[in-house]
């Protein structure tokens, strides 16, 4: 009796292999992407020495010269980077379309020139006269930058040894093609085999790469999620289209911080880095109006200013509305529960609409006494201090929790005026020039807000 040869069925998404087909990936919690390979390869039980490319050496004669980061020229982008790029590292910036990718880039291409050296700009996506075009709009040009329109991977190669750059930026490896691989650019062969070629040639020359790459409805990263495990660095770009704020954020990175944000403004001329951001997140109005409340969050070692919008208004219908932008939508749900128990507001039965100000978009946990208080001051109609910030954690018992950076936070807030602060007990040392209450819990911290003037 002949046995059956065993099959494997590997993830399309993250290369997760395994014997019988599932519906939903295990690894990556992707669906539908699990394809059947043929015949499953043995296990290794057993593997033969083989000869070191070099030798190991003691950790302190090994030279860390050649992989110092060098600045690109973008003091904001460098802040993502941490320091700059490093020789060899692949950057993968992802972004939705329009919001500033390719000008950004040319921004970078051209400050490299100017400091560094040649840089190499290819695009795949547009022909060589639309970018040469944008970048004399922006001021972006310069004897040291080469441009190449191509979507052949070994056809970029070539011009790699031709040009000898000191940065490569390939715009984007969704448009890349492998000759070697089957399949059309953009599927997930092509993308994988596109940027193993390229993380190989980075590694191989010591060349530091910039990826452009697309993002899925969600504003993922688009393609396999490979992808992201092969670069060293995921650079997230945000922006609201009909807002000039742009915000580059760390999502990888093997050299530095990996929650860092930079923030630029995109005009006619250019994209321009924004080193003090704080009060572009904070609305303009001569009274104080009811349904806000600005908190500080942190987003790496750089303290920002936000304020948190709310609209509580009676629904005419069996259930009632949640519009959430710029923070986590179960958060709120969250929140929303907390204030109905523990609070002892009717909130149920209520539309309730929660956005920030400026397209910020805010994750942490240390907004939620802020988000309590916005939505408690559009509930009665009542408005708050214009110079009080509330900071903390909201848990499920309704006490108020500490965050960390509350000093630093502070700091910030008394710089831009603010002369009252709300923050949880035990906050640790609060800095000069603000008066701070200590509220342990929901009931605390919303009648400290009523008297705080």
């Amino acid at each position: 009796m002949v046995k059956k040869a065993s099959t494997v069925h590997r993830c399309a998404e993250c290369g997760y292999e395994t014997a019988k087909w599932v519906g939903r990936c295990p690894e990556c919690q992707a669906w539908g992407t699990l394809e059947e390979r043929g015949t499953a390869k043995p296990a290794i039980t057993r593997v033969a020495a083989g000869a070191p490319s070099a030798p190991a050496r003691p950790i302190a004669e090994v030279d860390v010269e050649t992989s110092r980061a060098k600045p690109t020229g973008v003091s904001e982008l460098d802040r993502v980077l941490g320091g700059g790029l490093v020789p060899g590292a692949v950057v993968l910036l992802a972004g939705e379309p329009g919001a500033g990718k390719s000008t950004l880039l040319l921004e970078v291409a051209y400050q490299w020139a100017v400091t560094a050296g040649r840089a190499l700009y290819v695009t795949g996506e547009e022909s060589a006269g639309q970018v040469r075009l944008r970048a004399e709009r922006t001021g972006n040009v310069h004897g040291e930058m080469f441009l190449a329109a191509e979507s052949d991977l070994s056809a970029i190669l070539g011009h790699v040894d031709a040009v000898k750059p000191g940065v490569l930026i390939v715009d984007s490896v969704q448009t890349m093609a492998s000759p070697q691989v089957e399949g059309s650019p953009g599927g997930v062969t092509q993308v994988r085999a596109v940027t193993a070629g390229l993380v190989a040639l980075a590694k191989e020359r010591g060349l530091p790469v910039v990826l452009v790459g697309h993002v899925t409805k969600d504003g993922s990263v688009a393609g396999p999620r490979v992808l992201e495990h092969l670069v060293d660095v995921v650079l997230q770009f945000e922006g609201d289209k009909h807002s000039t704020l742009r915000m580059v954020r760390g999502v990888k990175n093997r050299f530095g911080a990996a929650d860092e944000i930079g923030c630029f403004e995109l005009t006619e001329e250019g994209i321009v880095g924004v080193p003090d951001p704080s009060g572009l997140f904070l609305s303009r109005t001569a009274e104080p109006v009811p349904g806000t409340a600005v908190t500080v969050a942190v987003e790496g070692k750089r303290p920002l200013l936000g304020e948190v919008q709310a609209l509580v208004s009676s629904s005419g219908m069996p259930q009632p509305r949640r519009a959430v932008s710029g923070l986590d939508s179960a958060r709120v749900a969250m929140v929303l529960a907390v204030m109905e128990k523990r609070g002892r507001m009717k909130v149920g039965d209520k539309d309730v609409y929660v956005a920030t100000v400026g397209g910020m978009k805010i994750t942490e946990p240390g907004i939620d006494l802020a988000l309590v208080l916005a939505l408690t001051s559009s509930l009665h109609d009542v408005a708050l201090s214009p110079r009080l910030v509330a900071v903390g954690e909201v848990g499920l018992a309704g006490e108020i929790r500490r965050v960390p950076n509350v000093g630093r936070r502070l700091s910030e807030a008394a710089r831009l005026g603010f002369t009252h602060a709300l923050v949880p007990p035990d906050s640790g040392k609060i800095p000069d020039g603000i008066r701070v209450l200590e509220v342990p819990d929901v009931a605390s911290a919303l009648n400290a807000a009523n008297h705080a003037k």
